[in-house]
């Protein structure tokens, strides 16, 4: 019995790892977010972990410039933009929610510039 149910871990456990694992990027794309801090990096970044088509997201605070690796035929550029827009953060392309925004830490909160 023992046996069994080990043998039925391990088969859900290696499931989940084949899973989790990203597809391999075609396409890299960089555009502006707006945000302040390390702790918009990780929001901005953190938006975009979950799904499985991007393989790489990376902030740069300094030049508010994210560069993004995906499987382009799994995830369009315009739904890359709004999982962010969704996290509180304004793209060149999507403006978030203002309740999003409203949402954010006092420190993450931005001059928001980019959609007027």
């Amino acid at each position: 019995m023992k046996a069994i149910i080990l043998s039925i871990a391990i088969s859900i456990a290696m499931l989940f790892a084949c899973g989790s694992k990203k597809a391999e990027a075609d396409q890299v794309i960089s555009f502006k977010v707006t945000g302040n801090c390390d702790m918009c990096k990780k929001t901005i970044e953190g938006s975009l972990k979950d799904l499985n088509a991007v393989s790489s997201a990376v902030w740069n605070k300094e030049t508010k410039i994210i560069e993004v690796a995906y499987v382009s035929a799994e995830i369009s550029e315009v739904e890359i933009h709004n999982a962010i827009a969704r996290s509180g953060y304004d793209t060149e392309k999507v403006k978030a929610d203002d309740v999003a925004y409203e949402g954010l830490h006092s420190c993450c909160q931005y001059e928001r510039t980019l959609h007027n």
